[in-house]
C-alpha cells in the first residue's frame, strides 16, 4: 500500500512537471484619462455658512424654509462652479460694482470678468429656481 501511495505522488508530480505551472500573464487594463470634474464639496465650510447666513438675512430672517433653501442654494451654486471661480467670480462682481469710472473698469472690462460674472448670475438663477419654495 505504502508503493502505491508513493507512485500516485510520484505520478502526480509528474504530470505537473510535464503541463508546467505557468499562469497567464496578467492582462493591463489600459489607463483611460479622467478629466477632473468639478467637487461639490470643495467649498470651505466657513464661505459656505457666510453664505447661508447672508442669503438668509435677505430673505426674510431665519426660518427653517430659509436656513433649508439657503443651504440648497449654495449647493447648487457648487455644481455649476467650482470655488475658485465662485470665489473670483465674487471678487469681480464686488470690485466693478465698488468702483465707478475707470478704476472699475479694470474688474468690469476684462473677458474673464464678464465670463464668470456671467456664469455666476447664471448659476445663482438656476439655484434660486431649484430651491426655493415659492
Amino acid at each position: 500500500m505504502k508503493n502505491k501511495y508513493t507512485s500516485f505522488i510520484l505520478s502526480l508530480c509528474l504530470c505537473a512537471a510535464m503541463t508546467g505551472c505557468t499562469t497567464a500573464p496578467e492582462k493591463t487594463v489600459e489607463q483611460v484619462p479622467v478629466e477632473p470634474t468639478p467637487l461639490v464639496n470643495d467649498y470651505p465650510t466657513r464661505d459656505r455658512v457666510e453664505y447661508v447666513l447672508n442669503c438668509v438675512a435677505q430673505h426674510g430672517g431665519l426660518t427653517y424654509i430659509t436656513q433649508y433653501a439657503c443651504g440648497c442654494k449654495i449647493d447648487k451654486i457648487a455644481e455649476k462652479l467650482t470655488f475658485h471661480e465662485y470665489e473670483a467670480a465674487k471678487t469681480f462682481t464686488y470690485l466693478s460694482k465698488g468702483q465707478t469710472g475707470d478704476a472699475g473698469a479694470v474688474f468690469r472690462d476684462p473677458a474673464q470678468s464678464k465670463d464668470l460674472r456671467t456664469r455666476l448670475k447664471a448659476a445663482e438663477a438656476y439655484a434660486e429656481k431649484s430651491c426655493f419654495v415659492k
